[in-house]
């Protein structure tokens, strides 16, 4: 099955589900922006770079700047190439700008745009017709292997065809990878000469045949561009403003195609986020974002760090997992502020061996969908997702869900519209657009009756059948239409089944799938762009997480960002779980990953640190004090114990935690202490803040003191409250009873009322 996407193309709001009519001009195209949102759709001269974070809406932004330009009269939506890395995400994007009246605006891959120019150009710069594309390169280059009398594994022969697809993007000719293989530290998988050998052999089977790759696409375009400078000034014509997203994952191949489209020229604005590069494998690097106003000495840059998809609960989490961050690309890492209410705290669970995590996982996606009356969560099914490092993890979760009658869709299988019954439903909606099949009854019916009325006779029913299997999925697939038409007709009010028809077809060029009801399976890589209500990051042990082959301290901080990637996916629910041991019975001599020290209750933080100035607002150094008398010491920093953030909120201070970061909160300690509390601030005639704030009484409930140095070590717990109640408190957290004060029996310094002593108006140590 194909994986559900986030949303759907037309989305107006930052909540997925929001919907709204094409702005009615230029001004309006901002509204609901936020003030760096704003920024980024009004500064359209010269050269911007916009930072942002996981969740802080930069496809709203980007696409917002667009549609303002062209309703505003300053660009040409022809003259704009806005380019991004996956079909969907560009299918997404141009379905934004036609919502937001900018329709025309060209929103593709750089290998489409590319491709699209290799086609037109040509029979100009070369003659003839540009060789046929093979879209698969894994059989030739098997076949390579063999001609070098090379065996391969299926892994192996995986694994040479990756080498081979760097060594493109980063210019690589074969003679040259066994050294450039080695300056970049790259893992090779079989003898670097081997797989130079063998990447020279599949050149020569490609020219041999009259066949380019993928890689030959850009290749041959920078190549053309470079040679026939009228083309590349054609092009320069034709495209006069350009948007790269995601560009923290351009290949130096890519880079040197954006700069053969720009020449000399600064209309450019990219957007990015280096904490999360993860694709560097395949020659990807976050240093074109980072030298961004290097190259560009003018930019505006803008960073976004309003997180509008996760909770505060998630966010510090992410914010915490950076913060353990090294490398150049954490020296940029924002920290997210999250602008939703707050959530659960994120739940940490460590289970015997990978079979009883699968089915812990199972039973817990299994209470989550169930219907709110019904006790459950009430989460649809195609907004949960659950995500692993390597794929062949899948195959435990897809029997522990379907043993749950959970259905699911596994991400990166076969396409959605690919799909028969997506096809033949297809083939049925054009008939009736075209009125030859379409029920006279439904005539003036709206589209979403339409749809109904045409797919119910291929099995789609308002109640899904019972169970999983091929039934399921069927229904599941007419589904997804029927949502589609829903959200299709909600955005274009006086759109026909025609419309509908020909978005289909759109969609369905650019790979761009509606969503299925089912929980997703797909690893950390394949969930990059997308976002779930509730996920699940399963197997984080250490071998898997940071995988077994990174070695590299770069390599280990990419495992990091991956990491990071999987939490930020999640929008209210996340659930992190690791097994002792593979299978029942094994020892259980595994450890969760190491990113997660300090972050799970009961481990402890490695070297912390904190993050950058939030807003990317910058504070100078204080100025050396000019005077001659001493200067005060001042007290280092406080950092959450947690996450790490340095915290400058008094209660959170006093918490020695994030507001939002998980607790290990003994609740029915803190009850006590509450019911306490009360009962002396009565005898006091005080208000009950002047016993002990509730931040201390927090702080007491998750410390859980044995001793009176150690109740002494909370903050809010000074000297003299310590000699007047350390005793009654610390024998609560013992679990004592305590009498009640109001027998007479708490005045000996130990809780009781003493009206004349003068700490009673104080403020608390």
């Amino acid at each position: 099955m194909t994986a559900a996407t986030s949303s759907t193309l037309f989305p107006q709001g930052s909540t997925p589900g929001a919907y709204a009519a094409t702005p009615r001009d230029a001004d309006a195209v901002l509204d609901g922006l936020d003030p760096e949102q704003r920024e980024v759709a009004t500064s359209l001269h010269g050269a911007v770079c916009v930072l942002a974070g996981a969740g802080t809406g930069k496809t709203r932004a980007i696409t917002h700047r667009i549609a303002y330009g062209v309703r505003a009269g300053m660009l040409q939506p022809a003259s704009v190439l806005a380019v991004t890395f996956t079909n969907r995400a560009a299918g997404e994007m141009r379905g934004r700008l036609r919502q937001l009246g900018a329709g025309g605006v060209q929103a593709r891959t750089f290998h489409s745009a590319a491709l699209r120019q290799l086609q037109y150009f040509w029979p100009k710069a070369v003659g003839g017709e540009v060789p046929r594309l093979v879209e698969r390169k894994v059989q030739l280059v098997a076949e390579a292997a063999a001609r070098c009398r090379v065996r391969l594994d299926r892994n192996e022969l995986r694994d040479v065809t990756g080498e081979i697809e760097w060594s493109k993007v980063t210019q690589t000719v074969p003679e040259d990878y066994p050294a450039v293989a080695a300056k970049s530290g790259r893992e090779a998988p079989r003898d670097a000469a081997e797989i130079g050998r063998i990447y020279a052999t599949y050149e020569q089977l490609k020219r041999d045949r009259g066949v380019i790759d993928f890689e030959d696409v850009l290749l041959l375009t920078v190549g053309v561009l470079q040679e026939r400078h009228d083309i590349a000034d054609q092009v320069r014509r034709q495209y006069q403003h350009f948007v790269v997203d995601e560009y923290q994952d351009v290949s130096p191949l890519q880079q040197r195609l954006l700069e053969l489209w720009l020449g000399d020229r600064d209309s450019l604005c990219v957007v990015g986020d280096a904490s999360q590069t993860i694709y560097s494998f395949t020659g990807a690097t976050p240093d074109h974002l980072l030298n961004f106003r290097t190259r560009h000495p003018g930019a505006t840059v803008v960073k976004l760090i309003r997180d509008y998809r996760s909770t505060p609960q998630v966010v510090h989490l992410a914010n915490g997992l950076l913060s353990q961050a090294r490398g150049r690309a954490a020296e940029h890492r924002l920290e997210l502020v999250s602008q939703r209410e707050a959530g659960p705290d994120p739940v940490y669970a460590a289970y015997a061996d990978e079979p009883a995590e699968a089915e812990g996982t199972a039973r817990r996606i299994r209470e989550l969908i169930t219907p709110v009356e019904q006790g459950g969560g009430g989460v649809p099914a195609s907004q949960i997702a659950v995500l692993y490092r390597v794929n062949a993890q899948s195959e435990l979760y897809e029997q522990a869900l379907a043993d749950a009658q959970v259905p699911y869709q596994l991400r990166g299988a076969e396409r959605f519209f690919e799909r028969p019954e997506v096809r033949e439903a297809g083939l049925l909606l054009r008939g009736a657009a075209r009125g030859r099949s379409a029920d006279p009854a439904l005539a003036d019916a709206d589209i979403p009756s339409q749809v109904r009325a045409v797919l119910g006779t291929r099995g789609w029913t308002p109640e899904p059948p019972a169970g999983s299997g091929a039934v399921r999925d069927r229904w599941e697939s007419l589904a997804a239409l029927v949502r589609l038409a829903e959200d299709f007709a909600g955005s274009r009010p006086g759109a026909t089944l025609s419309d509908l028809v020909a978005e289909l077809d759109e969609r369905a060029a650019a790979q761009h799938a509606p969503t299925v009801e089912g929980v997703t399976l797909a690893s950390l890589h394949a969930a990059k762009g997308l976002e779930w209500d509730a996920v699940f990051l399963v197997g984080l042990t250490e071998g898997m997480m940071p995988i077994t082959y990174a070695k590299t301290d770069q390599q280990i901080e990419e495992e990091r960002r991956l990491l990071y990637v999987g939490v930020t996916r999640a929008r209210h629910h996340l659930t992190l779980s690791w097994a002792l041991s593979r299978a029942p019975g094994g020892r259980a001599s595994r450890r969760p990953t190491r990113f997660l020290n300090g972050l799970r209750p009961g481990s402890q933080a490695v070297g912390a640190r904190t993050l950058g100035g939030a807003g990317g607002i910058e504070r100078g150094a204080a100025a050396p004090g000019g005077g001659g008398g001493a200067v005060r010491r001042r007290r280092g920093p406080v950092h959450c114990r947690v996450c790490g953030r340095a915290l400058t909120d008094a209660g959170e201070m006093k918490l020695m935690r994030c507001e939002g970061c998980p607790s290990e909160l003994d609740e029915a300690l803190y009850e006590r202490l509450r019911d306490w509390r009360a009962e002396q601030a009565g005898l006091l005639g005080q208000p009950a803040y002047c016993v002990f704030t509730d931040k201390t009484l927090l702080a007491i409930a998750e410390a859980v003191p044995e001793a009176a140095s150690e109740l002494a070590r909370i903050a809010g717990v000074g000297r003299r409250k310590l000699d007047r109640f350390g005793a009654d408190v610390l024998a609560l957290c013992a679990g004592r009873e305590l009498p009640s004060a109001a027998d007479g029996e708490g005045d000996d310094g130990a809780g009781g009322s003493h009206s004349g002593d003068p700490w009673q108006n104080s403020t608390e140590k």
